[in-house]
This record gives C-alpha cells, sequence and structure tokens, in this order.
C-alpha cells in the first residue's frame, strides 16, 4: 500500500528495514566465517573454508535477489514514461523521445505533467542526469511504490 507523505528530491529515496538488516547479518557473517576461518587454520580447516565460501554465497544472493527486481522496474519505468511523454509533449520533442536515456527517463518520471516539456527540452539540449532532472523539478510527483 502506497504511504501518502510528501516527496522531495531529499525525501524520495526509501529503504526497507528488514531487507537492510538482513544484509548486515549476512555481511558480518560473512566476516565471522573468516575469522573462524583464520582460527581454525590448523584444526578444521575444511570446515571454515565451507563456511566462508557457503557465506560469501549467500551474501552474493542477498546482493542478486535485490538487484534483479530493481532492474525489472527501471524498465517498466522507462516503458511507463515513454508511455506518458507521448502523451504530453508536443511533437518536435515527441520525436526526440529514443534519444532519452534510461537513466534520464527514471528521473523524469518524478516530473509533474506540467513540468514535462521543458524539463525534456532542457534534458534533451543539456544531456542531464537523473540527478540533475530530480534537482530541477518544482513540484515532485511522487513514488511511493520502488523501495
Amino acid at each position: 500500500m502506497p504511504k501518502s507523505k510528501p516527496q522531495s528530491f531529499r525525501s524520495h529515496a526509501s529503504v526497507d528495514p528488514f531487507y537492510m538488516s538482513s544484509g548486515l547479518i549476512i555481511a558480518l557473517n560473512l566476516v565471522l566465517a573468516i575469522i573462524l576461518l583464520i582460527m581454525s587454520l590448523h584444526t578444521q580447516l575444511l570446515l571454515g573454508i565451507w563456511i566462508v565460501a557457503l557465506s560469501a554465497v549467500v551474501l552474493i544472493l542477498f546482493l542478486k535477489l535485490r538487484a534483479y527486481p530493481l532492474r525489472l522496474q527501471d524498465r517498466i519505468i522507462r516503458l511507463e514514461e515513454r508511455i506518458r511523454l507521448e502523451a504530453l509533449l508536443s511533437e518536435p520533442l515527441r520525436k526526440r523521445i529514443p534519444e532519452l536515456s534510461e537513466d534520464q527517463l527514471i528521473g523524469l518520471r518524478f516530473a509533474p505533467d506540467e513540468e514535462i516539456p521543458s524539463l525534456v527540452e532542457l534534458t534533451l539540449d543539456k544531456g542531464l542526469n537523473r540527478r540533475q532532472i530530480k534537482e530541477r523539478i518544482q513540484n515532485w510527483r511522487p513514488d511511493h511504490w520502488r523501495i
């Protein structure tokens, strides 16, 4: 369910505390496994190597399982923004939509409909990146669904 608090350039990022704390524990697990491996070099070397390897794999999986949905969200945002731009832009700018990068389209998603034409033109003319686009938005259009 979306949150209703207003968003801005400074407050639009959100973090899932359960995910972040799980990541911290998994990273600490890897560090602890390495320490245990060093401490057990003479007694249980094979077990220590196994624990380090398993801990590294769990950490990699944890990071990958976060990266894949974010990439998918970016692709969906790109599609949504291209459709929105088709509806909002005049013909000369509409023809230039393919010039916008994925990074630029993602930055434009926070711009309200009335700011889109001038912001797209500025983005295309000056090659603004995601951060620069977001900094220029006057009336933030919130996105409460992305984490």
